[in-house]
């Protein structure tokens, strides 16, 4: 694959994080910390397309065919404040 450079600002923060990588040893340039970064944002963005694709569309197509497969409003947030509730009776 052919290599084109760029050029990018970086707040301070954010090209210290770069460099204690680097120092770290866990890479061995800052142009491999932005490629990694670059790679796990391309597979966040195809995980949630995928997540669109294969579960949110066919639930959303399946709910439109077939409204009463649907719990009312009221129910769903009474279902969440009860979880809730529970999760939060269960900590110290």
């Amino acid at each position: 694959m052919p290599i084109q450079k760029r050029t990018f600002s970086l707040a301070e923060e954010q090209a210290e994080y770069i460099d204690a990588k680097v120092e770290a040893g866990e890479f061995a340039s800052a142009s491999e910390v932005v490629r990694a970064g670059i790679r796990a944002l391309k597979e966040r963005d195809e995980a949630i397309e995928r997540w669109l694709r294969e579960e949110v569309v066919p639930t959303y197509d399946a709910m439109k065919a077939d409204p009463s497969r649907g719990i009312p409003l009221a129910d769903a947030f009474e279902e969440i404040t009860r979880r809730r509730e529970a999760r939060n009776k269960d900590r110290p």
